[in-house]
Parts: structure tokens; C-alpha cells; sequence
């Protein structure tokens, strides 16, 4: 009867575990990122009744493992850019200054010391990346302070227009000083800004003159320093006429883009050389269509598309986040620019890795190194911004769990009460 007793016992402290595991899991039903875990059970060592060898009686049962469901959460939009959701097997990594730790809670924000960290203040992790993407330091905290767009010069620009092909030649007459280009000298005009080295923007007018069939010429018209009126140079445009196959009536011939146009705005700062391309030419090596830039057909003149590779200087405004853990910088002068690559771990044992509270998990022997790379490579999986992955404990599986160990706690204690009787009645004989 003793040996019954300490069976159900085992039975009892068992099932008390597995409630304590099924009361975590529902305890934490609405923590971000939470993976809930799941228990199994094992019997224990039985004994052979004496002085035979087939017969055994099993001497209980005990908890042999619990282990994390590493299934994927809901994930649910915040709209809040520093929110990050994983869609894959990854964890961020984190770092409290000593040690680096793992996560799925993808709830950040910026300290004081323009860290991006955790609600609980450990540091995410990542590596600085120039505008191409590529890195250039090692992986470290993601820093937004002092963060700043320096400005840069002009130095090619790109113009997409068509010139009216019923436009009558014109002759130009532009002698400078305080006076623009006489209106009569040219037959349409476009204005455009110019960056100098410090950022300061200087609008540039090009007056486009026809001066023959299928024959143009830009000229780039600016004020410098004391106001005047001055002319940097000119640029030649010629158009196909339709004669030769392959090169269809209207389309540009060659741009004479190989000479840049030297900008002298004045003010101590140095000049200023820009490329203008308006188009592949089908005269240009190599050959293009003369398509995809400047026409000249019987329309009216206009402007498609107008662009330089200048800025002005510009200070952080806002972040956003793409799929593969771009960091990217919105600044007050209209750039964007990649800042920081978000770093992610796997691992080849995730089950075994250890919690240690806070949302964050720890290395251990059994989980292996962790294997740390970019979103959206390997099984990383990608980074969703303005979402967050809720926990993954499914209500109706723990409840269902839940009874059936209430009922498995009842019957070890209804063992012990039988048992009990048991035991009276064998001290009753004596009586």
C-alpha cells in the first residue's frame, strides 16, 4: 500500500507542474512575442517483484522534458515604424552592454542616447551600411543620434522633354549683365536647381534653341554672386530625321553629353561641373533607341522628367524599416539614406536555448552558436515593419489541457484516498 501512496504522489507532483506550465502559457496569452511551451511525461524506473523476473510494477511517473513551441504568432499591424515583426525562424539580437541576448518581442524604441532598444533597455543590434548597403562596421548598437545628410555638389543631371518640331529657327543673343535672355532669341525654356559643395541650391534656366531641322542647342543660363546674368556653356541636341531605319523621325541622334558644364556661382566655393544627359542617342557608342529621353515631335514643347544627384545638407526626420532590416534615414532636405542593417540569429537547437525573463533567451551548451546574418537570408525570414507578432499559446489547446490534468490531479488524490482506506482496514484486523 506504501508503494501506491508515493506512485500517486509522483502523479500529483506531475500534474501540479504541468499546471503550473499550462498557467504560464495562458498567463502569457497577450505577450508579444511569447512562444509557449509544451510538456511531456515519463515513467519512472519499476521494480521487479521479488523473486521474479517478469513481473514489474512501475513506480510512478515524472516530467521528463518541457520544451518551447516555436511556431509562428499572429502578427497584427501597430503602424508604428519601430515596431518589428519576424516573419521566419529569426530572433533579434539584443545586448545589455555585456552579452548579447535573443528575442522574438519586436517592440523598440529610441533612448536618450539615441539607441534603438527594447522596453526593457537592452540595445538591438545591427551593422552601419553606406547608401549601397554594404557594411562598414562591425555589429554593434543602433544608433540614430547626430545623425546628418551632408550635403554634396551637383554632378550630373538628367532632363526628359520634348521640343516642338514646328518651332521656326531662332538666333541667340544673350549678352549677360542684369538682363535674362531676350524671349525672341530662344524657343522654349526650363529651370532647374544646381547644388554647390555647401549645399547652397542655384537655379539654372536652359533655353533650348532650335537652329535648324533637327538641330538644337541648351544653353545654361545662372546668376552669380552680385546678380548678373552669365552663360556656363551650351550643349548641342540633334534629333533623327526618319531616313535611316532604326532611327525613327523625332528621336535624339546624339546629346553631346561627354563635356560637363563648369558652373562658377561665385562666394568662395568652387565651381561647379555637371554632366546634363538628355537621352541615349542612336548615334552615341554605344547605340541607344533615342526613345528613352528627349524627342523632338509636333507637340508642344514640354518637360517629362527633370533630376540631379545634388542635395542640400539635412538633418533626421524619421526612420523607416524595409523587409530585409534596412535601417533607412528620412531627412528634412528630401533624401533617404541606409543607415544601419538589422542583425538576426538562428540557431540549430532553439529548444535548448534558455529564458531568462524580459522576453529574451540566453545561449546554452545544448542550443548551439548562434548563427547570426541579415533578414531575409537562410531561414532568418524578414522583417515586417509596424507589426508585432503576438503570443502563440492557443486558448482552447491550454483550457482543454487544463482539464485534462485537472482530472489526472483528481485521480492520483483519489489513489491516495483508496490507499488510505486500504491501509485502515488493514489495521483494523487487528482489533
Amino acid at each position: 500500500m506504501l508503494k501506491s501512496l508515493f506512485t500517486a504522489v509522483s502523479g500529483l507532483r506531475a500534474q501540479n507542474l504541468a499546471m503550473g506550465i499550462i498557467g504560464n502559457n495562458i498567463a502569457n496569452v497577450n505577450t508579444i512575442g511569447f512562444k509557449g511551451d509544451r510538456f511531456s511525461f515519463a515513467d519512472l524506473m519499476s521494480a521487479s517483484l521479488a523473486g521474479s523476473t517478469g513481473i514489474q510494477v512501475g513506480s510512478g511517473v515524472m516530467m521528463s522534458n518541457v520544451l518551447p513551441i516555436f511556431t509562428q504568432g499572429s502578427i497584427v499591424t501597430t503602424g508604428n515604424p519601430l515596431d518589428l515583426a519576424i516573419d521566419g525562424n529569426g530572433f533579434f539580437v539584443v545586448s545589455n552592454g555585456n552579452n548579447n541576448f535573443y528575442t522574438r518581442a519586436g517592440q523598440f524604441i529610441i533612448n536618450e542616447d539615441g539607441d534603438l532598444i527594447t522596453t526593457e533597455g537592452y540595445a538591438l543590434q545591427g551593422w552601419g551600411v553606406n547608401e549601397k548597403g554594404q557594411i562598414i562596421k562591425s555589429m554593434g548598437n543602433i544608433n540614430l543620434a547626430n545623425i546628418t545628410c551632408p550635403p554634396k555638389a551637383t554632378e550630373s543631371a538628367e532632363l526628359k522633354l520634348n521640343l516642338d518640331a514646328r518651332e521656326e529657327s531662332k538666333t541667340w543673343n544673350f549678352s549677360g549683365g542684369n538682363s535674362p535672355p531676350d524671349p525672341d532669341t530662344y524657343n522654349y525654356s526650363t529651370t532647374m536647381t544646381i547644388y554647390d559643395s555647401l549645399g547652397n541650391g542655384h537655379s539654372v534656366t536652359v533655353y533650348f534653341v532650335k537652329t535648324g531641322d533637327n538641330a538644337w542647342t541648351a544653353h545654361y543660363i545662372y546668376k552669380d554672386a552680385d546678380g548678373n546674368y552669365k552663360e556656363a556653356g551650351s550643349q548641342d541636341l540633334s534629333f533623327n530625321d526618319g531616313s535611316e531605319e532604326g532611327k525613327p523621325a523625332g528621336s535624339l541622334a546624339d546629346d553631346n553629353d561627354d563635356t560637363a558644364i563648369s558652373f562658377d556661382f561665385g562666394g568662395g566655393v568652387p565651381a561647379v561641373e555637371v554632366t546634363f544627359d538628355y537621352g541615349t542617342g542612336t548615334d552615341e557608342d554605344p547605340p541607344g533607341t533615342g526613345l528613352d529621353g528627349t524627342t523632338q515631335y509636333a507637340e508642344d514643347s514640354a518637360v517629362n522628367f527633370i533630376s540631379q544627384d545634388g542635395n542640400a545638407a539635412g538633418s533626421l526626420e524619421n526612420i523607416s524599416i524595409d523587409e530585409d532590416g534596412y535601417v533607412v534615414g528620412i531627412f528634412s532636405n528630401g533624401e533617404t539614406k541606409r543607415l544601419y542593417r538589422i542583425a538576426l540569429a538562428t540557431f540549430t537547437n532553439p529548444w535548448n536555448l534558455e529564458k531568462v525573463g524580459n522576453n529574451l533567451y540566453a545561449v546554452t551548451g545544448s542550443s548551439g552558436q548562434p548563427l547570426i546574418g541579415a533578414p531575409n537570408t537562410g531561414q532568418k525570414g524578414k522583417i515586417l515593419s509596424g507589426s508585432l507578432e503576438q503570443s502563440n499559446v492557443d486558448l482552447a489547446t491550454e483550457f482543454t489541457n487544463m482539464i485534462l490534468t485537472q482530472r489526472a490531479f483528481q485521480a492520483n488524490a483519489r489513489v491516495i484516498t483508496a490507499s488510505d482506506e486500504i491501509l485502515t482496514e488493514l489495521i483494523n484486523l487487528k482489533r
